[in-house]
């Protein structure tokens, strides 16, 4: 094939970009398999077919594309934007995922200096945004289920490495989510297995640290995901309920109000915990938290999720109370205060909220009628400023019916003056 140029394109090419558009799936497979089709063709701008599908929010097409060699890293646009940025600007995540599965940069800029992380957040697609700060390839973690140097064995089990990699791809780091991931995987809910992660989760942890381009970002989440797992071992181990007695642990609010204050104080213990006293990250973490009392605003969870997930700008979007995962639609019939992702996360956190139910819908129904008596003070309000712009108007017409009624009078005078006068005559 010849070498790439912007917009020599073969008339089967051109066809290519079409049915990109069209999203017609079988006809791009029939056109990529054509003879004068090249995968990284560029269009006038310097756009490849990959990088017109991700734009589009095409998956099924990105990953025939891919299928075909797809570059997804090719740099040829105008404005130097890669097929990773348009997947963000797109706003699909699963695309964005796709992406950067297939080996894209994160850290290349465009024309005005931003990367796809960047670029993604100036449009507000926060969703993409978490995908790419939280992105951990598959590859780097089976680097670790083979034996490396004199190693006999490795030092994760290659049937750990889907399980585990799951946790890490997770954007979601309340601890009850974690411990629901682990307890839903056999190969994971043992201790062995879970020390072997632990340990490797670690050890990522370290190396992302010493690295030429430290990511303490990435090293805080493994630290925490390390110390998850720990406390799932420990109570593996010690408590006979298991992982459950770790999740009610995690979800026991207090009586006053409901708040989960173990929960708090483990978050913030695996935070004081990280290795790496000198890290930026962690010295911002712990001003944030340290003079926060527990139960008040910010929680650990929510400072340590915007320090690593980069997720900001989320105030509109409803979380689960139990679990934490975003999208909760299904509120507690009584009173009302409380939102789930389902019937198992309100189910399991009953045991603590039934305690402090009656007192939310109490504090519910306060507060709507509240708000009642001052909507209907307002409408009052309103209503008497309207009778009184009503009541001046009405007034202002009289005071001018007044003004005018003395010289239609005189008119009248002067009018019948003149008709009398012929009437005297005659």
């Amino acid at each position: 094939m010849s070498a790439l140029k912007k917009g020599d394109l073969s008339p089967s090419e051109k066809e290519l970009f079409e049915v990109i558009t069209a999203g017609n799936v079988q006809e791009a497979s029939r056109l990529l398999g054509c003879k004068d089709v090249r995968v990284n063709c560029l269009d006038e701008y310097g756009m490849t077919p990959l990088m017109h599908a991700a734009y589009k929010g095409k998956a099924d097409m990105c990953k025939l594309l891919l299928q075909h060699g797809a570059d997804v890293n090719c740099n040829e646009h105008e404005h130097g934007y890669t097929a990773l940025m348009f997947a963000g600007l797109s706003g699909k995540t699963d695309i964005t995922w796709m992406m950067l599965d297939a080996g894209a940069e994160t850290d290349v800029v465009n024309s005005v200096g931003r990367t796809a992380a960047q670029m993604a957040a100036f449009v507000g697609q926060h969703d993409c945004v978490t995908v790419i700060n939280n992105f951990f390839s598959r590859a780097r973690l089976d680097y670790y289920t083979k034996p490396q140097g004199l190693e006999k064995e490795p030092k994760l089990p290659p049937k750990l490495a889907g399980p585990l990699h799951k946790v890490i791809m997770s954007t979601n780091l309340n601890p009850v989510k974690m411990v629901m991931l682990v307890k839903e995987n056999p190969l994971l809910a043992e201790v062995e297995a879970l020390d072997k992660c632990r340990r490797v989760m670690e050890l990522i942890c370290e190396k992302c640290i010493k690295q030429q381009d430290m990511n303490e970002v990435l090293a805080m989440k493994m630290h925490y995901i390390s110390c998850v797992l720990g406390k799932c071992a420990s109570f593996l181990k010690d408590r006979e309920d298991k992982l459950d007695g770790l999740l009610k642990s995690l979800l026991k609010g207090r009586d006053s109000d409901g708040f989960p204050v173990y929960q708090e104080k483990f978050i913030r213990e695996c935070i004081r915990k990280f290795p790496y006293c000198d890290a930026t990250l962690l010295q911002q973490l712990v001003r944030s938290i340290a003079p926060v009392e527990i139960g008040n605003d910010p929680t650990a969870l929510s400072v340590l999720t915007q320090a690593i997930t980069g997720q900001v700008g989320f105030m509109d979007a409803e979380f689960c109370t139990t679990c934490g995962e975003k999208g909760a639609e299904k509120r507690c019939s009584i009173c009302k205060m409380v939102i789930y992702c389902g019937q198992a996360c309100q189910k399991m956190h009953w045991f603590t909220h039934k305690k402090v139910c009656k007192k939310l819908q109490e504090q519910r129904e306060k507060q709507e009628a509240e708000a009642a008596k001052l909507r209907m003070q307002q409408n009052k309000e309103e209503s008497k400023a309207v009778q009184d712009a009503t009541d001046s108007m009405q007034e202002l017409s009289v005071d001018t019916s007044s003004e005018v009624t003395p010289s239609n009078t005189a008119a009248e005078t002067v009018t019948s003056d003149p008709a009398s006068t012929p009437a005297a005559g005659n």
